[in-house]
């Protein structure tokens, strides 16, 4: 008797990407309704060595959305 695995609902960036009437646009403007921080680091070397060390954070968001925020 074989175990049924549990179905894992789709979150929320696959139910946006899925949409077949989803185009660039509506993604634009969810990412700027909602906001998202990007948050990454690079790092460049060569034979075990740490040459380039590369760190982005960015928050993308409308400026409405954030003069509210930082206004309470």
């Amino acid at each position: 008797m074989s175990a049924r695995p549990a179905k894992r609902e789709p979150s929320k960036a696959a139910a946006i990407f899925e949409d077949a009437d989803a185009t660039l646009l509506d993604l634009v403007d969810n990412i700027l309704t909602k906001g998202v921080v990007i948050d990454a680091e690079i790092v460049l070397g060569l034979a075990g060595v740490d040459l380039v060390y590369v760190r982005l954070s960015a928050l993308v968001s409308a400026a409405d959305k954030m003069r509210r925020v930082l206004s309470q």
